[in-house]
C-alpha cells in the first residue's frame, strides 16, 4: 500500500511540476536550474541534498509566493532526477498586517503546489512567540493583537515631536527576532532563501538598526548593505527584541520550549540574481495557477510588506494637519508626490501611476478616503485617530517633554489636569478620570507610559553602510511611511 501510494504520490508532484514550468517563460527555467545548481553547491553536492533544509519565508505578498513556487520547483525537479531532494520548511510570522488576502494567498499557494502532507516540507506559522502548523483559518489570538499594537506604540513613541514616526519599526524587530528564531526551531535550518533585492535588504537592516536603537538594543555595526552578515547581527542583539520595554514583566518566552537550539547553523542563500522578468510578466502564474489575490496597485505602491499605502497616507495627512499647520489634503498630496516619483524609478506601468493618482488625489473623494484610513488603522492596527495623533506628538518620553505641546494642539480643555498627568505618569496617585483619559487617548497602560515617561527620545544614528547602486532607488513606500 506504501509503494502504491508513495508512486501515485510522485506522479501527482510531477503533474505539478509539469504545469508550473509551462507558466515559466525560457529564461526563468534557465534561472531555475542556476538556481537548482546553487541549492547543490551549498548542500555540499547531490549525495547530500536530501540533509540539507532551507527555510523561506512566506508573507502572502506576490515576490514571496513567486519565490515559493520557484523553490517548489527546484524541489521537484531535483526529486524527479536524484534518489532525494531538499527539505523545505515554509514559516509565516502572524502580526497585523497579515490580513485575510495574505493567508488567502498563503493557502491557495500551498494548496496548488501540493506542499499540503508532503513530508519534505513544513508549513509553519508563528503567533505570539508560539510555532504552530500553518492554518489559514486561525484567527491571530489576542494575546497576539494585544502584543503587536503595544509593541508598535512603545517604538513609535521613543522619539521627539519633531522625529520623524516610522510607524511600522516594531515590524522589524518583530521579523528579525522571528528569522533568528525560526531557523533554530526543531534541529534547525542550513539556509535562508532569499529573493529580496539589494536594495530591499538594505532597507530592512536599516529599518533594523533604527529600531533596535529605539529598543536600547546593541548597535549594529557591520559595513554591508546585505544579509550575508544577517545572522551574525541578529545573534547580536539577543533572544528578546523587545525586552527594554518591558524588562518587569512577563513576556510570553518562545514556545514550545525546549525545541529550540542552543546553536545557530543557519545561513543566507541569495537568489534575487536569478529572478528574471517583471511583475506583470507573472500575473498568469500568479491568477491561473497559485490563485492568489492581487492589488495591482497596492503591488506596485508598497515596497514594504509592512507597509499598508492606505495607512501610510493617512498618517501623512494626520502630521500636516496637526504638526505642520497645513491641511490634511496637502499631507496626502505630499505622500503621493514621492509615491510617484518612487514608482517611476521603477519604471511601474503609467496606468498603474495613473490609477494611484486617481485614488489617493481626488479632493472629491478624500473625506471618503480618510475614514476608510481611520477604519483600517482600527481594524488592523487597533489604533483610533487619537492615538494615531497621539502617537504623533509623542509626548511622554523624556519626563513628558512634549506633553504642554500636544495638550494645547489637541486637547487645551486638559491644560488644567498637567500636574495629576505627570504624577500618574510618575507612578504617584491620580485622580481616575485623569488616568482613563491618559489610557484612552494614548491606547497604553499607565504602567508602559511611565516606562516611555523615564526613556530619553531616541535620535536615529546615521546609518553607516556600504553604498551600492541599489541607493539610486532608496525611496521606498516605508519611507514614506510618515515624518519625512
Amino acid at each position: 500500500m506504501t509503494t502504491i501510494h508513495d508512486q501515485a504520490m510522485n506522479y501527482v508532484y510531477q503533474q505539478v511540476l509539469q504545469r508550473l514550468l509551462s507558466f515559466f517563460s525560457r529564461a526563468e527555467r534557465t534561472a531555475l536550474q542556476l538556481m537548482i545548481q546553487r541549492l547543490v553547491v551549498s548542500a555540499g553536492g547531490i549525495e547530500r541534498i536530501g540533509e540539507f533544509k532551507v527555510l523561506a519565508i512566506q508573507t502572502g505578498t506576490l515576490d514571496s509566493c513567486y519565490t515559493l513556487a520557484l523553490l517548489r520547483a527546484a524541489q521537484l525537479n531535483i526529486a524527479s532526477r536524484a534518489p532525494a531532494t531538499f527539505q523545505l520548511r515554509v514559516a509565516t510570522l502572524r502580526t497585523s498586517a497579515t490580513g485575510t488576502v495574505a493567508l488567502h494567498n498563503i493557502h491557495k499557494s500551498n494548496a496548488a503546489l501540493f506542499l499540503y502532507d508532503d513530508p519534505r516540507v513544513e508549513l509553519l506559522m508563528v503567533d505570539d512567540r508560539e510555532v504552530q502548523p500553518f492554518d489559514h483559518q486561525a484567527a491571530t489570538s489576542e494575546a497576539g493583537v494585544e502584543t503587536n499594537r503595544l509593541n508598535l506604540l512603545m517604538v513609535g513613541h521613543r522619539r521627539s515631536w519633531d522625529g520623524s514616526l516610522d510607524l511600522w519599526d516594531d515590524s522589524y524587530l518583530a521579523m528579525g527576532e522571528f528569522y533568528g528564531q525560526i531557523a533554530r526551531w526543531d534541529n534547525g535550518v542550513d539556509a535562508l532563501i532569499s529573493s529580496d533585492t539589494p536594495r530591499q535588504q538594505k532597507h530592512f537592516l536599516d529599518g533594523l538598526r533604527r529600531a533596535a536603537q529605539k529598543a536600547d538594543l546593541a548597535t549594529l555595526n557591520y559595513n554591508t548593505a546585505g544579509f550575508e552578515m544577517l545572522f551574525t547581527a541578529l545573534d547580536d542583539l539577543g533572544s528578546d527584541y523587545f525586552r527594554g520595554f518591558y524588562a518587569d514583566q512577563q513576556r510570553a518566552p518562545w514556545r514550545p520550549v525546549g525545541r529550540f537550539e542552543a546553536c545557530r547553523r543557519a545561513t543566507h542563500l541569495d537568489i534575487h540574481d536569478m529572478l528574471v522578468g517583471k511583475l506583470e510578466e507573472r500575473w498568469p502564474l500568479f491568477t491561473e495557477f497559485l490563485g492568489v489575490q492581487c492589488d495591482e496597485m497596492a503591488a506596485h505602491l508598497s515596497d514594504n510588506d509592512y507597509v499598508s499605502p492606505t495607512i501610510a497616507a493617512h498618517v501623512h495627512g494626520l502630521q500636516a494637519c496637526y504638526l505642520a499647520g497645513e491641511s490634511y489634503e496637502s499631507g496626502v498630496a505630499e505622500y503621493l508626490q514621492r509615491a510617484m516619483v518612487m514608482m517611476r524609478r521603477k519604471l511601474v506601468p503609467e496606468r498603474i501611476c495613473e490609477l494611484a493618482l486617481s485614488t489617493y488625489g481626488n479632493p472629491a473623494t478624500l473625506a471618503e478616503r480618510r475614514m476608510q484610513a481611520a477604519t483600517e488603522a482600527q481594524k488592523t492596527l487597533g489604533l483610533s485617530e487619537a492615538q494615531l495623533i497621539c502617537l504623533l506628538f509623542a509626548p511622554f518620553v523624556d519626563g513628558g517633554a512634549g506633553l504642554e505641546q500636544f495638550l494645547r494642539s489637541c486637547h487645551p480643555g486638559m491644560l488644567v489636569a498637567m500636574p495629576d498627568l505627570h504624577r500618574a505618569m510618575q507612578g504617584y496617585q491620580a485622580p481616575e478620570q485623569v488616568v482613563q483619559w491618559m489610557v484612552d487617548v494614548s491606547g497604553l497602560p499607565v504602567r508602559l507610559i511611565g516606562t516611555l515617561y523615564k526613556m530619553r527620545p531616541v535620535t536615529v544614528e546615521a546609518v553607516n553602510v556600504a553604498d551600492d547602486a541599489c541607493d539610486d532607488d532608496a525611496m521606498t513606500t516605508g519611507e514614506l511611511s510618515a515624518g519625512l
